[in-house]
């Protein structure tokens, strides 16, 4: 159960919008710099990349501390 006032800062983003996001924000090579996942670095997709961190929660996890800590003002509504 969670505390009131406690949301979750990720909810209602997908997976994919988020590394989709990132993306577009760094580029691949600064991706691959920043977190060190071979498949950013070699021949990088979203699709790879998805299936990729779906199975790994240690990669899932840097990347959604990356975009938590990543700057969004000029996306959001």
């Amino acid at each position: 159960m969670t505390k009131p006032g406690k949301q979750d800062p990720l909810h209602g983003i997908t997976l994919e919008t988020l590394l989709t996001r990132l993306v577009e924000k760094y580029g691949w090579a600064e991706l691959a710099s920043r977190i060190d996942i071979n498949c950013f670095a070699k021949d990088p997709s979203i699709t790879s990349s998805l299936k990729f961190l779906r199975k790994t929660p240690w990669a899932r996890q840097k990347v959604e501390a990356l975009y938590l800590q990543s700057s969004w003002a000029e996306i959001q509504d």
